[in-house]
């Protein structure tokens, strides 16, 4: 028996949502090992989205199951107001079952989505959001030069060819190619291979110079367009995040990144000085992050691979279910 009336049925209103859904999903099992920096990488990337962002939004956070100090961290961030929706999962669904959840849940027109390991500079969002809105069928923009496989953007390139717009083959910057490559633990031999074998596309439009391509890691993209998307298979931790990339072109949509860098990819340590600008290392500081120092001797050369080896097995064995 009910006694007495529900307070809220006096509401007038509720809060709405902001255009923008900031989403990021996170995975750190531990603080050790491949994971001893995650933690502040994560506060980086989190801080940045805070600090660096004009437009309104709502920042939705999934956790896909991990360590008590990370998720204790999320909840100070959520009991504080910095983010709006916070999903805790008891079980790592994976990187494409997060997708999943957050692109049927996020409430924006738009849903902006990172690794927490990106970092994001003064005005990426509102840059993105304006592509979204300046081409037409844009399906997804990565907000940073990027020089991707032309398989997965079929539909771009047969878009730019039919109105004039294409050109290939020029001069991508190298210090663009590698300043992400490095950041993925990349050899330079082999990125430079890539760039050898694969044609740089680009396309201006509007005045302004685009890369044909786009990345899985950062993105931005209307709502209803991911949903078209969902479900995407998800079997593992990783390794079926191309899946996205196959859809959105399968389904005709355009796949395009900036030409300067409003975003960029960290890995799993916090950079050190020259990998972003001096101002951004503040910023690290003041998100409770520390700048790196100088690697031990159990960080170079072979004791490293060796102690790599070691925690690699040890971690397949305690995590692989």
């Amino acid at each position: 028996m009910r006694v007495g009336q529900n307070p809220a049925k006096a509401m007038q209103d509720v809060v709405q949502p902001a255009p923008v859904t900031v989403a990021v999903v996170t995975y750190i099992p531990m603080i050790g090992g491949y994971y001893e920096e995650s933690l502040d990488v994560l506060k980086l990337c989190l801080g940045s989205i805070l600090k660096n962002t004009q437009m309104e939004f709502d920042l939705m956070v999934f956790d896909n199951a991990s360590c008590p100090e990370v998720r204790a961290y999320l909840n100070e961030l959520h009991e504080a107001g910095k983010i709006d929706y916070l999903v805790l999962s008891d079980k790592n669904v994976g990187k494409a079952g997060a997708w999943n959840f957050m692109f049927r849940a996020a409430p924006g027109e738009f849903v902006a989505f990172a690794d927490s390991d990106v970092y994001h500079y003064e005005g990426w969002l509102t840059t993105q959001v304006d592509a979204l809105r300046t081409f037409p069928k844009l399906g997804m923009v990565t907000g940073m030069p990027m020089m991707t496989p032309e398989k997965f953007s079929t539909a771009t390139v047969t878009w730019a060819e039919e109105n004039g717009l294409l050109e290939r083959g020029f001069d991508f910057a190298w210090e663009d190619f590698w300043r992400h490559a490095i950041s993925l633990g990349g050899h330079e031999e082999k990125a430079k291979s890539f760039m050898a074998e694969n044609d740089s596309l680009r396309i201006t439009y509007e005045g302004k110079h685009y890369f044909i391509g786009a990345s899985h890691f950062q993105f931005v993209a209307r709502t209803d367009v991911l949903r078209e998307m969902t479900p995407i298979a998800s079997n593992r931790p990783m390794g079926q995040v191309r899946l996205l990339d196959e859809a959105i072109n399968a389904a005709g949509y355009l796949r395009l990144c900036l030409d300067q860098w409003y975003v960029q990819h960290m890995g799993n340590t916090v950079p050190v000085k020259g990998f972003l600008l001096e101002e951004d290392l503040l910023d690290a500081k003041e998100a409770g992050t520390q700048v790196v120092k100088k690697p031990s001797i159990w960080q170079r050369g072979p004791l490293r691979k060796l102690v790599q080896k070691v925690y690699d097995k040890s971690f397949e064995i305690l995590y692989r279910n």
